[in-house]
């Protein structure tokens, strides 16, 4: 009989302990939940809430739903107390919408909030070029629409938003050596700051997606030669550049994951199409953050050195 109950007690934590939900799992059902509300596609939300959680101070608690509508918008010009009584946000002309069915828009609550965005992109259409214009006009920048539209082609293709996996740039089981070269001058061009880490490494070692992302940008340009551009779901641009080539059939708006072959090292660049061999063969990496307002480099050797760490626990 003891032994009975040690067992059935053990059972009831193990089930316990695996229904306690994730704040992913608070997201996903919340994205879709208004999805069945207003037939918006949950990956819609999911990318626009995905963009502005990763144009927000990090230092801030993390919050079910980090999208921002501003208070003029979501109240109404002249709403001065504002209440979030709908009809009283309507009389206003704000936007603000009731999503649980409390009879208040509240600015700070997730139902709300996502209800309200919809109806905001509603006000376009439901196909996926109104959600494009309706994106624009919120917005009112290119880049943003581009990333949001990407990343909901990320979370169609994975039916996930949990997407955590990395991999190193290149393949691990290849010769290749790197430091940290991010900030170093360099004169081709005009004088500059190296805005990336070189990865030194054979002709034709494989070079990996080191994200889940979409193909940006593939093709040649002066200083990077043979490069491609990825865009991640965190609002990063991830450049590689020098390659000797691309992998077969990849193109511009391509859905990747980490470990996708992408391309190979070379020594392409610093010159017009089809220049190479003016440096040892490499990769260059770099990493850019889009903030909502404007792109920038930022040092992406801690981060090799993390998914170095990563790649290798799965060799």
């Amino acid at each position: 009989m003891q032994l009975l109950l040690l067992f059935v007690g053990f059972n009831t934590v193990a089930f316990a302990e695996e229904k306690e939900p994730s704040i992913y799992d608070e997201r996903m059902a919340l994205y879709k939940k208004t999805e069945t509300l207003t037939q918006i596609p949950w990956i819609y939300f999911a990318a626009i809430d995905n963009f502005e959680r990763n144009i927000q101070d990090s230092n801030e608690p993390e919050k079910v739903v980090s999208i921002n509508i501003p208070d003029e918008i979501w109240f109404g010009i002249g709403n001065s107390g504002s209440n979030t009584d709908t009809q009283i946000i309507n009389i206003f002309e704000g936007k603000g919408k009731d999503g649980n069915g409390d009879g208040k828009a509240e600015i700070d609550n997730p139902e709300d909030i996502l209800y309200t965005m919809a109806n905001l992109l509603l006000e376009y259409g439901p196909t996926e070029d109104d959600i494009k214009i309706g994106l624009w006009n919120y917005y009112k920048r290119d880049l943003t629409v581009q990333t949001i539209m990407n990343t909901s082609k990320v979370f169609r293709r994975f039916g996930d938003i949990n997407l955590t996996d990395r991999d190193f740039p290149v393949n691990i089981r290849y010769n290749y050596s790197y430091r940290n070269t991010w900030g170093d001058r360099r004169g081709f061009g005009g004088l500059r700051m190296h805005e990336g880490t070189d990865i030194f490494a054979d002709y034709g070692t494989p070079v990996h997606s080191t994200t889940y992302g979409v193909v940006e940008v593939m093709g040649w340009n002066l200083y990077g030669g043979w490069r491609i551009g990825i865009r991640d779901i965190y609002n990063i641009y991830h450049y590689y550049a020098h390659m000797s080539g691309f992998q077969e059939d990849l193109q511009v708006g391509q859905v990747l994951k980490p470990g996708d072959v992408i391309g190979s090292v070379g020594s392409s660049g610093y010159g017009p199409p089809g220049t190479s061999g003016k440096f040892p063969p490499h990769l260059h990496y770099g990493m850019y953050k889009d903030n909502g307002y404007s792109e920038f480099s930022f040092d992406p050797f801690p981060y090799l050195n993390k998914w170095e760490r990563m790649a290798k626990e799965k060799k």
